[in-house]
This record gives C-alpha cells, sequence and structure tokens, in this order.
C-alpha cells in the first residue's frame, strides 16, 4: 500500500543528514530518519557535545550540541520521525516497483530512495599508546567531554595536534587550573587562526614531544615525557581522532562503488546505484572539503533529484519563504 512506502529513507542523524530531512520534510515529502545511535548528532554528539563550532554560516560559534537541538528542532516541525538506536543491517531493490526494502534491527520499510548520511560509518576514538608500558588508573583517562564543568580547577593534559585537540584546549583554558597540550611534531594539523589562538592562549604547548611513561602520583597522574620533562595532572584528554569502519554497509545486498570508507557518488551526490544518494563525510568526489556546511548543501540538492525522478512535475527548485 502506497501509504506504507516512504518517498525517502535517510540512514544517519548527524548534521547532514537532520538537515536534509528538514528540507525533504519541507518540500512535502514522506521522510524519515535511521540512526544506530541512541542520541542524533552522530559524532557531534557522540565524541565532542561541548565542542564550539566555528564555520556554521548565521552562527558566530555554536557549542557541538547545541547545534545538534535546533536542527532536531528545525526538523521536527515537519513531524518527521527520527528513528534512534535502529541499525539497517540491510538494503535490497525489489524488481518489481524498483522500491528499496530497508532492513533494520527493528522491522523493514519501503522507500523509493535512500540518502545515505552515515559520516565515516561507526566509529572509536584511537586509542593512546605511550612509548613504555604504563600502569596508571585508567578512570583519569579520557576521550572526550561531556561536560567541561567536571574539569574546573583540574590541571589538565591533552594529546593531540588536530582541529579537535585544539579545541579542547581551547575550551578548557577557561575552566580548569591549567592546560598542557602534548604533540609529537611541532607543526599542528588544524586551521591557522585555531593554531594562532592556540600560541596566544595561556594552554602549555609542548611540542615536539611524546609520552613516555604514565604513572599514577597522588590523586592524579604523573606523564614522563619523551625529553624526561614530568607533568603532573588530574587527568588526560587524548584527542588522536578515530578509526572509523563501514564494514556493516559493505555487507548491504545494493552494490555501492566505495572508496575505502567513502561512497564514490557523481556530481548530483548519486551513488553507483539509482536512487541511493550519499551526503556529507561519507560521500568522496573530487574537491570534497569535508566541512560540516558541505553536507548541508548535498542534502537538498540529492532531495531535488529524487524528487524529480519520482515525482513527475514537481518544481526542482524552491525557496523557503514561500513553504511557510
Amino acid at each position: 500500500m502506497t501509504e506504507n512506502i516512504y518517498d525517502i529513507t535517510i540512514i544517519g542523524a548527524g548534521p547532514s543528514g537532520l538537515f536534509a530531512g528538514f528540507y525533504a520534510g519541507m518540500r512535502k515529502n514522506k521522510v524519515q530518519i535511521l540512526d544506530s545511535l541512541e542520541t542524533a548528532g552522530g559524532q557531534l554528539t557522540a565524541l565532542y557535545p561541548e565542542k564550539t563550532i566555528h564555520d556554521v554560516p548565521g552562527y558566530f560559534a555554536v557549542k557541538a550540541e547545541d547545534l545538534v537541538a535546533d536542527l532536531v528542532k528545525q526538523t521536527a516541525q515537519f513531524g518527521v520521525p527520527i528513528r534512534l538506536s535502529e541499525k539497517v543491517v540491510d538494503i535490497t531493490k525489489q524488481a518489481d516497483t524498483g522500491f528499496y526494502e530497508v532492513k533494520t534491527s527493528k522491522t523493514s520499510y519501503l522507500t523509493k530512495a535512500v540518502v545515505i548520511a552515515t559520516g565515516n560509518g561507526s566509529f572509536a576514538p584511537k586509542m593512546l599508546k605511550t612509548d613504555e608500558p604504563s600502569i596508571f588508573d585508567e578512570a583519569k583517562l579520557r576521550y572526550n567531554v561531556a561536560e567541561k564543568d567536571q574539569f574546573n580547577g583540574k590541571h589538565i593534559a591533552i594529546a593531540g595536534g588536530g582541529d579537535s585537540a585544539i579545541d579542547m584546549a581551547l575550551m578548557l583554558e577557561h575552566v580548569g587550573a591549567s592546560v598542557s597540550l602534548i604533540h609529537r611534531r611541532n607543526e599542528f594539523r588544524a586551521h591557522e587562526s585555531s593554531v594562532d589562538k592556540l600560541h596566544a592562549s595561556k594552554v602549555d604547548v609542548l611540542t615536539p614531544m611524546t609520552i613516555r611513561n604514565i604513572s599514577d602520583h597522588n590523586d592524579g597522574l604523573m606523564l614522563t615525557l619523551s625529553n624526561d620533562h614530568q607533568l603532573e595532572v588530574d587527568t588526560i584528554i587524548v584527542q588522536h581522532g578515530f578509526l572509523s569502519n563501514n564494514k556493516d554497509i559493505r555487507a548491504w545486498s545494493v552494490n555501492l562503488k566505495m572508496n575505502r570508507q567513502h561512497f564514490l557518488v557523481d556530481k548530483h551526490y548519486q551513488t553507483s546505484s539509482e536512487n541511493i544518494y550519499a551526503i556529507g563525510d561519507t560521500a568522496s568526489y573530487e574537491g570534497k572539503l569535508g566541512l560540516i556546511v558541505e553536507g548541508f548543501k548535498e542534502g537538498p540538492h540529492a532531495v531535488n533529484q529524487i524528487m524529480e525522478k519520482i515525482q513527475s512535475g514537481q518544481l526542482k527548485h524552491a525557496h523557503s519563504t514561500s513553504m511557510f
């Protein structure tokens, strides 16, 4: 029955998937969003809820969890269901109708088109490796920060040299008693403006250094660095990035061409399968930048392409002022 068939099923409730769901709902499609995680927001919520984001249009600066909350609210106004804790285990194409059956860990759905917005797939933080074997209270080692206020007055070490490590250091500078950033190189893998802010801050930048050993010391930790310098801290936060995995997606019945962890898409973000699109970090094409705002552009474009195919006569481009 057609009332049980979705026009568009979006897989992934990160920023790109949420905005695509909002746009599809605004264009009066029957759309749903599926995500295997317990909360919406993808990596922003799971790994960096307290992180401040500076490159989203319209926001001078916005905390990651606040951006996600706004996106959820924006999408909800059109009644788009966001089905959490529901992992997609397979997608098959029906030979007679051309529709796709999306099988999840809970049920299955029929849909005319699919938009994949799974980011880099399932992810886990890269574990800290010290130069020497270390035995210490690992409860004092963190890989993310859910509430920055828990570090009020603490002496903090951060390990890493990318944007996330620098953002974390700059964020905690204002709540911690001291913040030290440890990186194995003098050069950072981060935006130039962030590096400038780091060097202008009170953060103690320790480069080029590695962590040779960690041991318990009083109520905190003692870090012995590669130059024999010792650093006493209350906690260490590791920001070495994360390992991503799309092995579950590779097991789907539909044949989707991939470039390592990412889907190869054409100029309209369609994958190698008809009416299956990929947007956000999971999409691969020449010139890809990997910014959040890029996913915000790709979602509406993919939705318009889908509508042109499945709803003949629909206006391809529409402005929001005519829809409210």
